[in-house]
């Protein structure tokens, strides 16, 4: 158990430093800006590409893995969208927000620096595949069920290219596609500019967790929501176990490294871009914050019971 301690201490001890540090030092939360542009379109899409272009080509061609992931993930939404349909008597908009806090993980900001800290560098490579493709389905549900809650419903050819440009346009997926490529045509970079994407790669962590709990402090929690009741339980609890038994279930001979990073990033909390969603449709922004807060904290407790399970052979 001090092993598992030992790991998750100083990768969540960041995040409540930057909680702490946002709660004493009074700055607008505007001067975040240039960090998260740093951390989203430099240092992580560095870490992406460095770890999936030195990676085997065969190792990107596991359908099976990418298929159950995504269709877990899917199946928690719709569980959570039903529910939450039936709470509030049909709002389209709520629901779907609600559906995202409890199927839309942390898995930009959380998922490489605890998986790869947990399991070696060998759980980048399932960490990005995961992020590419339940990302670009977030992407598609998000415009698609607001269009149908809304009053004017874009042409489908409009929301098509919307949704592709936001795809193809994300620096975590175009880093994907790039390291994928380098690894397939085995390109070698100049020692220099490897380095440099090797200093790129080490700030990732570190600063997009200080940024997390920054941000956290910086939406103040007015109240808990009732919905958060059924809603973190199915997050942090009901995804991850959800993911273990399809992939032990329906891919045979699964990598255990591959397996544990599937779980591990289910359990994460609800991501920031929950929150994002709501203020861009205007819908449930302030409970969106809470969900992000309040799994948050709760993540430090889950994560953790999940790693040690993991670390130590019960699963």
């Amino acid at each position: 158990m001090f092993e598992v301690i030992n790991l998750v201490i100083p990768l969540f001890g960041l995040i409540f430093l930057g909680f702490g540090t946002a709660k004493l030092v009074k700055l607008p939360l505007e001067g975040l800006a240039w960090m998260n542009y740093f951390i989203v379109y430099v240092a992580l899409p560095a870490l992406f590409y460095r770890l999936l272009s030195k990676t085997p080509v065969e190792q990107f061609a596991n359908v099976g893995f990418i298929a159950v992931s995504i269709f877990a993930t899917l199946v928690i939404f719709v569980l959570v969208f039903i529910i939450a349909g039936l709470v509030n008597k049909g709002n389209v908009a709520e629901a779907t927000i609600q559906g995202f806090a409890a199927a839309y993980g942390n898995i930009g900001y959380m998922g490489p620096p605890l998986a790869i800290a947990a399991f070696g560098v060998g759980a980048g490579v399932p960490v990005a595949l995961i992020f590419c493709f339940e990302n670009s389905m977030h992407f598609i549900l998000a415009p698609f069920l607001m269009g149908l809650h809304g009053e004017d419903i874009k042409p489908f050819g409009v929301m098509a290219k919307e949704v592709l440009y936001k795809i193809f346009t994300h620096p975590f997926i175009v880093a994907t596609i790039a390291g994928v490529l380098a690894a397939i045509f085995k390109v070698e970079l100049p020692g220099s500019i490897d380095k440099l994407l090797e200093f790129l790669s080490g700030a990732a962590a570190p600063c997009a967790l200080f940024v997390m709990g920054v941000t956290s402090a910086m939406r103040p929690l007015k109240r808990v929501p009732f919905e958060l009741g059924y809603i973190v339980p199915i997050k942090l609890i009901l995804h991850p176990l959800l993911v273990y038994v399809l992939m032990i279930t329906l891919v045979p001979d699964i990598d255990p490294i591959w397996l544990y990073s599937a779980v591990l990033l289910a359990a994460l909390p609800s991501a920031t871009n929950v929150f994002v969603i709501a203020q861009q449709y205007q819908v449930w922004q302030e409970r969106a914050s809470s969900a992000v807060v309040i799994s948050t904290l709760c993540a430090t407790l889950s994560v953790t019971g999940i790693l040690y399970l993991m670390l130590n052979g019960f699963i």
